[in-house]
C-alpha cells in the first residue's frame, strides 16, 4: 500500500523510523520533534507577518 507522502510506503517510512529511533535514541526524537514543531510555528508566524504587511501596504496605496 503506497502512501502519498512523498512517495513513500509503509515498509520504508517504518524502516526511516527504525533507523531514527538507533541514531538518536529514544528520549532525545520527542526533543526533537518540539524543535520541528517551533521552527514551523515560527516560519508560519513570519508568513503571516509578511502577509499583514503586505495587505497594510496595499490599504495606504489605496488611500492616497
Amino acid at each position: 500500500m503506497k502512501l502519498l507522502i512523498l512517495g513513500l510506503g509503509t515498509q520504508e517510512l517504518i524502516l526511516i523510523a527504525i533507523v531514527a529511533l538507533l541514531f538518536f535514541g529514544g528520549k532525545k526524537i520527542p526533543e526533537l520533534m518540539k524543535g520541528l514543531g517551533k521552527g514551523v510555528k515560527s516560519f508560519k508566524d513570519g508568513m503571516n507577518g509578511i502577509d499583514d504587511q503586505k495587505d497594510e501596504s496595499t490599504d495606504t496605496e489605496n488611500k492616497k
